[in-house]
Parts: structure tokens; sequence; C-alpha cells
């Protein structure tokens, strides 16, 4: 529902949310072409190659194949894929389909990308190493991202700021700031500051499972 509320699929019943793709009101009559949206499934057209899925998006906005080709080749080189952009999805992977609704979500050179488990669904060693590519394309390219996980370790290693939310009604009931160096590596998992930060998040998940859990202090805006 918040991603929802994000990318303005759907109108908040009160207040407003302000992005930092628009700074405007959720209010709008349709998404933002600023802002794009990668899934818990990849949702691919399983009739296109992988350069088509990417140039979906530029085509619905009436792009060109001329115009779109460089800005698609360098979408699917950002996540390692320029050798398979003929393959169709029943010929990749799981994670090599991901990565293509990564570069898909990279096509539009969006201000902000809403992420919802996108690798969820994924092995353990694929998800770190999908990870690692996602935090060196937004350090390289500057969007603003907001990306719904389940995961504790996955968003401690993911983010600079954590809301954790509780249910009936949603909301925040904890906001924690994770001050961990850049660049993120895999030797960072083991570390005392970590492990500090992940069971600071687990402790705030298991308060918002309590039915009094109360508001966070000082939520954000989102």
């Amino acid at each position: 529902t918040l991603l929802r509320l994000a990318a303005a699929l759907s109108l908040p019943s009160s207040g407003r949310i302000r992005t930092p793709a628009t700074f405007h009101s959720a209010r709008r009559s349709s998404p933002s072409p600023e802002v794009s949206c990668v899934f818990q499934r990849p949702t691919l057209l399983p009739w296109a190659t992988a350069w088509d899925n990417v140039y979906l998006p530029l085509r619905l906005h009436g792009g060109s194949r001329r115009n779109a080709r460089p800005i698609v080749d360098r979408a699917l080189d950002t996540v390692g894929l320029s050798a398979f952009a003929d393959a169709y999805p029943r010929e990749l992977s799981g994670g090599m389909q991901m990565r293509v609704a990564v570069a898909r979500a990279l096509a539009t050179a969006p201000k902000a990308i809403l992420l919802d488990e996108p690798f969820g669904a994924l092995d353990e060693i694929t998800r770190r190493q999908l990870n690692d590519d996602l935090l060196k394309t937004w350090r390289e390219s500057g969007w603003a991202a907001l990306f719904v996980t389940h995961s504790v370790t996955e968003a401690v290693y993911l983010s600079t700021r954590i809301e954790v939310m509780a249910t009936c009604p949603g909301r925040i009931v904890a906001d924690i700031a994770i001050d961990l160096p850049w660049p993120r590596t895999e030797a960072m998992r083991t570390t005392p500051e970590f492990n500090a930060y992940c069971q600071q998040v687990s402790d705030a998940l298991h308060g918002a499972m309590t039915p009094s859990a109360p508001h966070a202090t000082s939520p954000s805006s989102i």
C-alpha cells in the first residue's frame, strides 16, 4: 500500500505524500515517469527478449527503438546482462530475470525507484550479489530508493535509514538511522556494529507485533 501511494497508483484518504521525485502531492492523476517500480516478481513479457523488456517503458512513452538503443544497452550493461540482450525470460535464471527488471526500472532515468521485496524469492548467494549490484548502481546514479523487505540483514545492509512498520492501523513504530561506512562489503556483515543494528531492528519488529506498539517518536515523511 505504501509503495502504491508513493507511486501515485493509489490516492491517500487523508494527508499527503511527498517523494524525492517531484515533491508534489500524491493526489496527481497519473504516476510520474520519474518514479520506477521493481516488483516481487520480474513481471517480464515472456514473448519478448531481455532487450525488448527493458525497452518497454520507453516504447510506452513514445520512444523509438533507434533512439532507445543506447539507453537500453547501457541499462543492460549496468546490470551485467549485455551478453543476454537477445535471450528470452525462459532462458534466464531467476536472478538474471530480476536483473532485467532492475534494468527496465533504470531505463527511464528515474529520480526514485520503489522496490517491493524484489529479491525475496532468490537464494541467499544470488540475493547478496544483487544487493551489491543495487548499491553500486545507486551510488553511481544517485536516485532515491524506497525498499520494502522482510529481511533484517538485507534492510541493514542496504539502508541509510529504516522505518519499521506495524499494522492495524499501518504506522511507523521505529525510525532507525544506519550509520555504517560506504561502500558496504560482505566483511561488514560480521562486524559488531552491523549485528548491533540487526538486533535493534529485530527488537523493533518484535515490538511492532504487539497490539499496543507505539508510534515512532519522530516519524518521517515519505
